[in-house]
């Protein structure tokens, strides 16, 4: 069965500093017209940092489209400096969410965060052997932070209770609790 739908027209309905949004016409395999609304997003990446007494970083803040505070793995839009560098943003944010430089990084995997509506791919990275920063980079200023390093029992009951709730965080956990088998 042919699934592709064909794109008959873009009306380009914003442009922000994290996301434009995109209206598109297609044609479905069956000739049917139909709408789409499509979320382009430059791409990010999520990190599972790993200190050395076994506890993963995370970042605790607020995220208004949810109205609550989360629990998120450090992660960060890639810039436009660092299309096709997905390792720079990683190095990136590293620094300036968790003030961590990480020796050795490997990418874990790809994904797509939420293809029904969004463009943005993620990469998701392994940190590890951890030190300090020795220049920290600024942090952005609308965004206030706090590092919170947790244990494996800590993030279950943080799961339980709704603070770890977005999917590359959950995923970025699940990645971990899979390499220590």
């Amino acid at each position: 069965m042919d699934f592709e739908e064909k794109v008959k027209a873009v009306k380009h309905i914003y442009h922000g500093h994290v996301v434009d949004l995109d209206l598109e016409t297609v044609e479905l395999p069956d000739g049917r017209p139909a709408k789409r609304e499509i979320v382009k997003h430059p791409g990010a990446v999520a990190v599972v940092a790993i200190t050395a007494a076994d506890k993963m970083i995370f970042i605790r803040q607020w995220r208004e489209p949810l109205r609550q505070v989360t629990l998120e793995v450090p992660a960060g839009k890639i810039e436009a400096n660092e299309q096709g560098e997905p390792l720079k943003t990683a190095q990136r944010e590293m620094n300036e969410e968790t003030r961590y430089h990480a020796e050795n990084y490997e990418l874990l995997s790809t994904f797509f965060s939420s293809p029904g509506f969004s463009d943005e791919k993620m990469y998701l990275y392994h940190a590890s052997n951890l030190t300090p920063v020795k220049k920290e980079l600024p942090q952005d200023k609308d965004e206030l932070l706090e590092i919170v390093a947790l244990s494996r029992s800590e993030i279950n009951a943080a799961i339980e209770r709704g603070e770890i709730c977005d999917a590359k965080t959950i995923m970025a956990v699940l990645f971990w609790q899979l390499m220590e088998q």
